[in-house]
C-alpha cells in the first residue's frame, strides 16, 4: 500500500473489484439494473448499484451532451441516478450512530461547528442540532458537493473533534 498512488481504494482488495469481493464475503449477488436520469426515465444500464458512488463521473459508460454525475443511488430498487454536476449540492443532511467526544448539545439547540463528510475536504461552517431521538441533522453555510449516504461526518471546533456519525440522507 506505501507505494500506491493515491488511496482511494478498499486497501485490502488487490484487484480493485470491490463489488466481486463483496459478493464472494457477503454471498449477495448485485445484478445490473438501471441508469435513470433525474426525471426517472430510464438513460442506460449499470453493472450494479453497490459499484457507483455519489459524485462518480468516469466508468459510467452512458453517452451524453453533457457530463454526467451520479447523484443518487436506489438499492432497494437497483437503480442509480445520474444528473448534471450541479445536482450534486446539497444544504443539510441527518446522520445517526453518533458518537460524541465532546459533550452533546441540549437536545434542539444549535451547535455551531465546522463539519467535513469527506477525507480531504476542508472543513466547511456549519450547524448541528441533535434531535430529540438521537439523529443529528446538519445544516451547512453554503451548499456541499456529493455528500453520500452511508459515509461519515465529523464536526469540529478549531483543531478538536466534536464527534460524527453516519450519514443517512441528505437535503
Amino acid at each position: 500500500n506505501a507505494r500506491k498512488h493515491d488511496s482511494q481504494d478498499i486497501c485490502f482488495v488487490p484487484d480493485r473489484d470491490y463489488a466481486k469481493f463483496m459478493e464472494d464475503f457477503t454471498g449477495k449477488h448485485y445484478p445490473p439494473g438501471d441508469f435513470l436520469d433525474e426525471n426517472g426515465s430510464r438513460v442506460g444500464t449499470h453493472q450494479g448499484a453497490v459499484r457507483y458512488t455519489i459524485g462518480q463521473r468516469k466508468g459510467l459508460g452512458i453517452s451524453a451532451e453533457t457530463r454526467l454525475f451520479v447523484s443518487g443511488k436506489n438499492m432497494a430498487e437497483n437503480t442509480v441516478t445520474v444528473g448534471l454536476e450541479s445536482a450534486l449540492f446539497r444544504s443539510s443532511l441527518l446522520a445517526d450512530e453518533w458518537n460524541w467526544i465532546a459533550a452533546p448539545p441540549a437536545v434542539g439547540q444549535p451547535l455551531p461547528c465546522t463539519a467535513r463528510t469527506r477525507y480531504h475536504q476542508p472543513e466547511r461552517p456549519a450547524t448541528a442540532t441533535l434531535l430529540p431521538d438521537g439523529r443529528v441533522r446538519v445544516d451547512f453555510a453554503a451548499p456541499q458537493r456529493a455528500i453520500a449516504p452511508g459515509q461519515a461526518v465529523v464536526l469540529y471546533n478549531g483543531e478538536s473533534v466534536i464527534g460524527g456519525g453516519t450519514i443517512l440522507n441528505v437535503e
